[in-house]
């Protein structure tokens, strides 16, 4: 079925299935915590008329974030049928790229809005898992000490399990999952029908007349509401995967109506038993059933945790072929999927931070302060991007591009400044882990520039050379060498150590310029292109999107029949492995130019990110000041 074709029947009802064990983990398990921390530390003081009104706040944020704004309206975003905030930065980029000053400004915006999500990718296993196992002060009050320890043993096997992939494990997602939202609704439903007057919360003047009564109570209670969202920047980044119309259909025939019906279950309940507020999701169900919820909460928790992991390896992925991040070794965990992959540093360094968030953190309502601050910040940037894609991508009027983004854009911003006052309370994790990317990232970025700037200044036109050079021909050797260099046109220094050391030049010569763009595809029709340069010489550009697979020798196979005959066995690639030198004087403050060499010296090898045979690569080595 192509991404073009709406899925329909079985293939739709599979897709659906599958949408909810992946794309929902998160958002499905926000009521574990989101209604407690509304009312924790007499935030909100428990009366019937604060009951409705936060109830009404609760549907309302999910009917005008998720379902109006991420399920109707940045849904139709799509890249080339992907979604996730790096396409919406390419698709916005692009369609502002006559505008040279408002592009760059959208490309720092976006990057920072990538660069949080990995707070986000560290804060939703600590805060989703942690919550479920605080089920055990229900259960039995004197485990309370283990919490935190059983916490942390999860979140270790959990990590250590993803070396074996995703995609063994992935399959039981979608049952689970329908098992947890069932469940979630059956116990809401119980409490619901003994105290159905709560549904009057489903009037949008309970929202208002809430938030007019008590200004200053409703605003603290928007940061603690903001968290029924969490996870739905995953409905837009998944959509890739499985596409619209399961993504729409899973949530409104089956995420929806469970978190609601568990919402306004615990609404009802703490109107009959105030004292539950402690913990209001587990007090839903009978004392014989707390265990067996505990588990399946810390499966759901799981499951929620894997998707938030998985998208930090494929967001990493795709941020390196941005050029904002050095290459880093990736292992394919599956023959037939590319999209499943295992990134080592990534991983490890996620679990450290989860590590060290659950044990400074200690409990959910602490570490629910860091999480709204993450997930607003993002929703912000994701409805700025969505302007510019609704004006310049898709050409619409003024007036109806920003009627289509002001309102979500006030409703976020609010959501944001709730969050934003407690900075201090936890908030600066996730801000401290987001800028800390956000350097790393401009600090690659720009250090990259600087060293194409150093290579174009002392750069010889290849054309030029080689005319040259074959005045008076070195001798020529048997086989093909493959010149990998930074910008086509130029000489390789590889190329140049090549004759000055071993004074040869191959019978076949291709000189290959890798160009990444800023799509998520390029199809094989337009992978390659060459240009003759003479005497078996070849400029050769291979070209791939942020999602693409770069694969070196599986694209020079489409040379195959164009005048060139690659034998695999007598090629070899040729590298330069340059040896940065931080100095003094221009280019970038002293501190970035020694991370950027750091972060150069330990990046993985070109020749993994290439996929090139260990066997049949030369490199050779140089020094660059910058």
């Amino acid at each position: 079925m192509s991404r073009a074709e709406a899925p329909r029947g079985r293939a739709l009802g599979a897709l659906t299935f599958g949408a909810l064990g992946v794309v929902y983990g998160d958002i499905g398990t926000s009521p574990l915590y989101a209604l407690k921390e509304v009312f924790a530390r007499d935030r909100v003081p428990l009366t019937p008329d604060n009951v409705i009104g936060v109830l009404s706040l609760v549907f309302w944020t999910l009917t005008i974030i998720v379902s109006v704004k991420y399920v109707l309206l940045v849904l139709r975003a799509d890249n080339n049928g992907e979604g996730g905030l790096v396409a919406m930065l390419a698709l916005a980029s692009n369609a502002v790229r006559e505008r040279p000053a408002l592009r760059r400004g959208l490309l720092l915006v976006g990057i920072f809005g990538t660069a949080v999500f990995f707070g986000d990718g560290v804060i939703t296993p600590a805060i989703t898992v942690l919550s479920a196992i605080e089920g055990l002060e229900v259960a039995a009050p004197g485990l309370h000490r283990y919490i935190v320890p059983i916490t942390l043993a999860v979140i270790f096997a959990l990590f250590a399990a993803q070396r074996f992939g995703s995609g063994v494990v992935g399959r039981f997602f979608g049952p689970v999952m329908l098992t947890w939202f069932v469940t979630i609704a059956l116990l809401g439903a119980l409490h619901l029908a003994d105290n159905p007057q709560v549904l009057v919360a489903l009037l949008p003047h309970h929202a208002l007349g809430f938030m007019l009564r008590h200004p200053g109570m409703a605003f603290a209670a928007l940061g603690a509401v903001v968290l029924c969202v969490t996870g739905a920047e995953a409905l837009y980044a998944d959509l890739g995967h499985f596409g619209k119309r399961p993504i729409r259909t899973a949530w409104f025939s089956i995420v929806m109506p469970a978190l609601l019906l568990s919402y306004f279950g615990q609404g009802a309940m703490l109107l009959a038993a105030p004292q539950d507020v402690v913990n209001p999701f587990y007090e839903l169900a009978p004392k014989w059933a707390l265990f067996p919820l505990i588990v399946l909460a810390t499966l759901a928790s799981v499951i929620a945790s894997q998707a938030l992991i998985t998208a930090a390896f494929s967001v990493t992925k795709q941020v390196v072929q941005l050029g904002y991040l050095p290459p880093l070794r990736i292992a394919h965990t599956s023959v037939r999927e590319t999209g499943q992959i295992y990134m080592p540093v990534v991983n490890w360094t996620l679990f450290g931070f989860v590590v060290f968030a659950v044990a400074t953190f200690g409990t959910s309502g602490a570490l629910a302060s860091a999480y709204g601050i993450a997930v607003t910040i993002d929703m912000t940037i994701t409805t700025v991007m969505t302007f510019f894609v609704v004006r310049y991508a898709w050409r619409l009027p003024l007036a109806l591009a920003l009627a289509a983004t002001c309102v979500f854009f006030v409703v976020d911003f609010t959501f944001f400044a709730a969050n934003a006052v407690k900075l201090f309370e936890g908030g600066w994790f996730p801000v401290a882990i987001g800028i800390g990317m956000f350097t790393l990232m401009l600090t690659w970025k720009q250090g990259r520039r600087l060293i194409r700037e150093h290579r174009r200044h002392e750069s010889i036109d290849l054309a030029s050379f080689l005319e040259a050079l074959f005045v008076s021909p070195p001798q020529r050797v048997r086989g093909t060498a493959v010149f990998l260099h930074v910008e086509a046109g130029i000489t390789p220094f590889a190329l140049l150590h090549n004759l000055k050391h071993n004074k040869v030049l191959h019978e076949q010569n291709l000189f290959v310029a890798v160009v990444l763009h800023e799509v998520p595809w390029i199809g094989f029709d337009k992978r390659i292109q060459i240009e003759p340069l003479g005497h078996d010489c070849w400029q050769v550009r291979l070209h791939y999107g942020f999602k693409n697979e770069p694969d070196m020798p599986a694209a020079l196979e489409l040379l195959q029949g164009r005048g060139i005959e690659l034998d695999p066995m007598q090629t070899s690639y040729f590298l330069s492995r340059d040896t940065i030198v931080p100095t003094l004087g221009g280019g970038m403050a002293m501190w970035r130019e020694k991370l950027f060499a750091s972060m150069h010296r330990n990046a993985a090898s070109m020749a993994d990110f290439l996929h090139l045979p260990a066997n049949r690569i030369v490199e050779l080595g140089s020094k660059l000041e910058i």
